[in-house]
């Protein structure tokens, strides 16, 4: 995958915690700041065959979109 340095915004790592059968990652503060998350939004996770995987947030219709 190519990625366009210039498109880049900002670059973090975060831990995965696994307890039992719970998965848990945690999503920084600035990206959650930057993005204007809340507890109802929802994340995609693409999972691609070489193993990289892409995260967006999925957008909420805006009144009377579908």
């Amino acid at each position: 995958m190519h990625i366009d340095l210039d498109q880049v915004d900002f670059v973090t790592e975060t831990a995965l915690t696994i307890r039992q059968s719970r998965r848990r990652t945690t999503v920084p503060k600035e990206i959650v700041d930057r993005l204007g998350l809340t507890p109802e939004d929802k994340l995609r996770w693409v999972l691609l065959v070489d193993g990289t995987v892409i995260l967006t947030r999925v957008r909420r219709p805006v009144n009377g979109d579908r």
